[in-house]
Parts: structure tokens; sequence; C-alpha cells
């Protein structure tokens, strides 16, 4: 009995721990210091009265300032869609078929298929640390804090400066696909279209992580229906279901077709499939501000594995069915941005539906919302995260009381659509629009390789140092499997592609410099700022110790639980459901109740409830 009463007080101070830890940051706030959560009230009660509304938009109902928080306000949902669609950006729709017109669709499947395995293990080993230390910076504060600061500071600008570009290159491409020709107002300037589509995504952002969350599901759900149904609509056509559309078949994959131009076209499609995978690391920035990340965070990860296999490896083996690689569209697709010339507008146009590219701009639409609203979101999370870290300035991690970094992300239109403008109006007067998006490709491509390969090495470092600390691997909320053969394949896999990107570049014929620039210049970055923060370490801190101590690594900042306390958690959880799924059986209509649970679950999240 009395051994009894012990169990039930362990569980319930885990419970307690829990519902501490999942509770909102202003309840949590107020609770910490109520004496001063008293006089915000007092405050904001004039607070309103004296101010502007575009003072209380920015800044709350009591100012920014920098012991704000932000809030942990988005639901598992938001986090599963997140990982299933909310990063299919335009890549998927555009440039996923110049991989094929290079290499051929076995190449391109190929390739996808090794670039999915890679990140499918970068996002295990980061959801790992994630799921234990759910933070805005991620990787950066785990390069930090498991490796050592001149790493966290590397990854952290390097990925603001991606985000950066990714949103550039979106808004240069859409510019000129979604409004271009005969389609919706081509009379409107391209900057003028910039502007469009970066304010009500900004002031989506500004409002509330939540809203971040709700709109990036819909925005994800859209192009998730999209996806799914153009790959059963192409494999209906590929077999001949359709009247009067002959298939092709399994003609494009005979007489040589599936590979073309041996390794060094095959190494090539690697920069394809680094864009359109990019982003898949956002999970776990959408971490920090997630509910219950313990629980959201393992789901999130095991639904990525059905992203890559659906809406990457699917797409690219039905464009590769459907759509000869000698076709020119495929080319004309991502060099010039015609929605007309898209895989997806081909096959639909193929397979007998007219108004297939009004309907493709529109989806298309909704990708560069989305795809502009995850950028926003990473770009000004990844910038918090630096300057709360001192390593970027300390007015970009003040934060209002609704949770909004609002310095960090004021930053993000006023730079993307410098670099959108300079893009459109200069460097393609230049060059040619062609030119540009495969420098930004490269560039964003590159830097998402560095920063995968980075992650790697983190996760053997977060490994070492735990075990060295003697903690237990149980007491994580989710543990990889088959350690260390995923981050080590990482690193190995990620070193490997990018040698085989400067070969293919160096023996590209003819031979352009340019090229090599374009592959390489990501990694000149990257030791830049590594190079130049390690100067300042030794120069002006006159630290001696580069790397963080394995005894010395941080281990309980941030944790969602403390040593021990994961077991009673989780057996708490277990048997919540057990009680819930033992209430639903024992009803009459059982599926007609989960149902509307469901249902009265998805109503909650709505209205905030």
């Amino acid at each position: 009995m009395a051994r009894g009463n012990e169990e039930a007080s362990a569980l319930s101070a885990g419970i307690q721990r829990v519902s501490t830890l999942d509770s909102d940051k202003n309840k949590h706030d107020a609770e910490k210091e109520p004496s001063l959560h008293s006089s915000h009230i007092a405050e904001n009660a004039s607070f309103a009265g004296k101010t502007s509304l575009w003072t209380r938009i920015l800044a709350g109902t009591s100012g920014v300032d920098p012991q704000n928080d932000t809030k942990r306000a988005m639901h598992s949902r938001h986090l599963m869609m997140i990982a299933i669609g909310g990063t299919i950006g335009t890549g998927i729709f555009l440039s996923a078929g110049s991989a094929i017109a290079l290499a051929g669709p076995g190449s391109a499947l190929l390739s996808y298929f090794v670039v999915g395995i890679f990140v499918y293990s970068v996002v295990i080993a980061l959801g790992e640390m994630a799921a234990m230390y759910p933070v805005s910076g991620a990787f950066s504060v785990f390069g930090t804090r498991f490796v050592s600061p001149a790493l966290g500071f590397t990854l952290g600008w390097n990925y603001w400066f991606q985000c950066e570009l990714t949103a550039a290159a979106i808004i240069l491409q859409a510019s000129r696909q979604i409004f271009h020709r005969d389609y919706w107002a081509p009379q409107v300037q391209a900057w003028e279209w910039a502007i469009i589509i970066i304010v009500p995504v900004f002031a989506l952002q500004l409002i509330h992580v939540r809203v971040y969350g709700e709109s990036e599901y819909w925005f994800a759900l859209i192009k998730v229906l999209m996806v799914i149904f153009f790959i059963i609509v192409g494999l209906i056509f590929d077999w001949g279901g359709v009247k009067g559309h002959p298939g092709p078949g399994l003609s494009n994959f005979h007489n040589s077709q599936a590979f073309i131009g041996g390794f060094q076209n095959f190494a090539q499609t690697f920069v394809y499939a680094f864009y359109s995978f990019g982003g898949i690391e956002l999970v776990a920035i959408a971490a920090g501000e997630s509910a219950q990340p313990y629980k959201a965070v393992p789901r999130a990860i095991k639904a990525t594995f059905f992203r890559i296999v659906l809406f990457y490896l699917l797409t690219i083996l039905t464009i590769g069915l459907c759509i000869s690689w000698q076709d020119p569209t495929l080319l004309r697709a991502a060099y010039n941005s015609d929605v007309t010339a898209s895989p997806l507008t081909v096959v639909f146009q193929r397979a007998g539906f007219g108004a297939a590219a009004h309907i493709i701009n529109a989806v298309l639409l909704t990708a560069v919302l989305s795809a502009t609203n995850s950028c926003f979101y990473a770009s000004s999370r990844m910038l918090l995260s630096l300057a709360r870290s001192g390593q970027a300035p300390r007015v970009f991690g003040w934060v209002n009381r609704r949770g909004v970094p609002v310095p960090a992300l004021m930053q993000v239109p006023i730079f993307v659509v410098s670099l959108a403008v300079a893009f459109i109006t200069f460097l393609t007067t230049i060059w040619g629009e062609g030119v540009v998006f495969t420098w930004l490709l490269n560039l964003t491509g590159i830097s998402a390789l560095l920063v995968w390969a980075s992650i790697g090495l983190i996760s053997l470092r977060f490994r070492l140092a735990y075990r060295a600390q003697g903690r237990a691997l149980s007491d994580l909320p989710y543990t990889q499997p088959l350690f260390p053969l995923l981050p080590a394949g990482v690193v190995i896999l990620g070193t490997l592609m990018f040698i085989a990107e400067g070969y293919s570049a160096v023996k590209e014929d003819p031979f352009e410099a340019k090229n090599v620039v374009a592959t390489y210049i990501g990694v000149c970055l990257y030791i830049v700022l590594y190079a130049g923060y390690f100067i300042y370490e030794r120069v002006i801190l006159k630290k001696q110790q580069h790397f963080v101590p394995l005894l010395d690594v941080d281990l309980d900042t941030d944790a969602v639980w403390k040593p021990g306390e994961g077991d009673p958690i989780r057996f708490r959880d277990h048997q919540e459901r057990k009680e819930c799924e033992a209430q639903e059986s024992g009803m009459p209509n059982a599926w007609r109740t989960r149902l509307l649970r469901m249902a009265t679950c998805v109503l909650k999240s709505l209205v905030g409830s």
C-alpha cells in the first residue's frame, strides 16, 4: 500500500511538471511575478488609451521587451502539416523537371532518392535534440551548446542568409510565373507584385504565431491535395486510362533514356533536389513554439518520411513517366518560370484538362505565399535566437507581449524586397533570368547541404556529451534509431555530394568559371563566418578553449523535463490514452464518438480555446 502511494506521488509530480511545461507562457510569467503582472495590467489600461493603433499592432499591449518570450501556441496538427507539406515550394512545381531534362528520369529519381535518404537522416538526428530541447534557434543553439559558439554563429547566420535568398528567389519567380503574359494582370510591374506578396505575409506574421501555424496549415493542405491529385491523374494517364489520350507507359525509361550524360549530369541534379527539399529542418525551428513538443516533434518527424516518398519521389516518377526528357517544356518551366510549361500543367493538359494552367497558377500562388511565410518565420526566429545568444544586435532579441519578435521580423521584408528588386531590375538585365535563377539555386542548395552536414556533426557530439555525463537515453522523448550510423552517414554522404557537385561544375563542357564560383560561393560564406568568429573569440574575447568540453555541455537548459521525469510523464500519457479508448469502446457508435471528438478538437484549435 505504501509503495502504491509512493508511485502515485511520483506520478503526480510528473503530471504536475508536464502541466507546468505545457501551460501558456503568459500564465507562467504571471505566476512567476504576480506583482509585475498586476502592474502590467494597470499599465495596459492607460497604454491602450494613449498609444496609436500602429504602436499597439507592433508592440502588443505593453510594448516590445527583451524579457518577453515567444508563445507555445502551435498545436500538433500545425507541426504535422508543416512537416508534411509546409515547405513544398515552387521547386517541385517548376524546377523538378529540369533534373529530368538534364540527366533523364532514372537519374533524377535516383538523385531525389539519395537526397531524400540524406535529409530524412538529418531530420531524425535533429528531431532527437529538438524534442528534448525545443528552442527557436534549433540547430544554431545546438551548435553553440554542444560543439562551439563559432559553429552556432556560422549555422545561424548562414541559415538566415539562406532564408533571405530563398524568399528573394521565390518572389523573383512569382513575379514572372504567376502574373506573366496573358495571366492575371500582366501589366503590373514585377517589383509591385513583390510588394503585394510580402505585405499580407508580413501582416500574418505580425499577429501571433498561431496565425502563422493556421495559415501554413491551410496553405500546405492545398499543396498536398494538388500533388496527390497530380500523382493519381498522372499515373492514370500514363497507364492509358484517359479515353482519347494514350499514355506513354514505360517508353520514357526505354532505349537508354533513363540515364543521360553519365555521372557528371547525375551529380548536377543534386542541386535541384537540394532546392526542392530545402526547409525540411523547419520542424525543429517551429518546435520552439509548439505545445507539448515532446509529443509533437516525434510525430512530425515520422510524417516527414511520407512527405519524402509521396511528394518528391512519386512526383518525380510521375513526371518522368509522362514527359520525355527531351521535351522542351521541362527546361522552360524553370528557366523562364513559365507556368504553362510546368510539368503539372503539361500532364493535366495532355490528360484533357484544358483549364490546367489557371488551376496550377492558383496553387502556385498558395505555394509562393506558403514558402514566403515559412521563410519569414524561420529567418525571424533564427535572428531572434542569434540576438539572445549575443551573436546578433540585441534589439533583434526583443519580443512583444503576443510573442512576436517584431524587430527581427521587420528586417525580413526590407531585406528581401531589396534583394528581389536588385535581382529583378539589375542582375537579370546583365546575366539573364535563367543565369540568376541558377545562381540562387546553387547558393541556397549548397548552403542547405552545409547546414545539414553540420547537423550530423552536432548530433554525434550531443550523444558523446550525453554519455559522458551519465545520462540515460531512455529519458529522451525521441531516440534516433541505428545510432551512430545516421549522423555519420549524413556527414559522409554530405561530403560526397559536395565533391560530386564540384566535379560536375569543373567537368562541364564548355567550362565556365562562373559555374564553379556558383557552386562554391556558399562554402566561402560558411568559411568566412566560422573563421571570423574564431578570430573574434581569440582576439577580442581572449578565449583559449574553442570546443565546449563534453562534461561542460549544458544538458539542462530548455529541456522539456528534468532527468528521471520522462518515464512518469509518458506513463501518465499512456494511461490517459487507455482510459479514453476504454470509454469510447464502451459507448454505442464508437466511431461516431471518435469523429465528434476529432471535430471538437479542430474547432477548439481554430477558435483558440
